[in-house]
């Protein structure tokens, strides 16, 4: 029997919203998981130096009580509500900014970057060649390996493999090019066939790692594979 299929953040956060320890908890590893997608497209998409207080805010924003308040499943992913909220906030923003230079009332956000830095306004101006949004799914496929390797790391670690791993490693992000598995094998000392076996399984475990990670943010495991697919077309954009 297959097992069931596991409590994620997406699904802790859809069951837990509002301002229990649980919710924040899930809402901020959400936020740290997506934060670098999210600041390569507000970069790529606005003008100036703004992008980095602008992510911080945005973030802030969504890690405010009732964040998520409104969000339902049925929305889709969660990359694709997360894409679609920094869209609107980002013009939302900029509508702020018009409407004070217009003596409208709404005053400017202070956006920060740090409490001892100099205040100051954050006028935000959108880029002419603003990106298409596999900007955004690119970056994130990029985090979803990257959490993958660095699970896999540990669990390495914890196992007392870590000098193996760092040996192998070459072959799971295609730096092993110019590399020999007969090298490899050498600095272990063990043979290539078992350098063989320890790479396969090694890659095995990375893919299942992946689909954990991509596990976090959808709904229900028949989406795993089709977020998958995705995630491959995102990184060969």
């Amino acid at each position: 029997m297959n097992a069931p299929f596991p409590m994620t953040r997406w699904t802790r956060v859809l069951a837990a919203r509002g301002d229990s320890t649980e919710a924040k908890t899930a809402l901020s590893e959400l936020c740290e998981a997506y934060y670098e997608p999210v600041h390569a497209f507000v970069t790529h998409t606005v003008a100036g130096e703004s992008a980095r207080d602008l992510t911080h805010a945005f973030f802030a924003q969504l890690l405010e009580r009732g964040g998520l308040t409104s969000i339902q499943p049925q929305r889709g992913k969660f990359r694709s509500y997360l894409l679609g909220a920094v869209k609107h906030f980002i013009a939302d923003q900029r509508d702020r900014n018009q409407a004070a230079k217009r003596g409208g009332g709404a005053a400017d956000l202070s956006l920060d970057a740090d409490p001892d830095e100099s205040s100051g306004e954050t006028k935000i101006e959108l880029k002419s060649d603003a990106p298409p949004d596999s900007l955004y799914d690119r970056e994130w496929a990029i985090a979803v390996l990257h959490r993958a390797i660095e699970r896999l790391t540990e669990e390495q670690r914890d196992a007392g493999r870590e000098h193996q791993f760092s040996v192998l490693k070459p072959w799971l992000n295609g730096e092993a090019q110019t590399l020999s598995q007969a090298a490899a094998a050498a600095e272990l000392g063990v043979t290539e066939n078992v350098v063989r076996v320890a790479i396969h399984r090694l890659r095995k475990r990375f893919g299942e790692n992946v689909r954990h990670e991509i596990a976090q943010t959808v709904d229900t495991p028949d989406e795993i594979s089709a977020e998958l697919n995705y995630l491959i077309d995102a990184l060969q954009q």
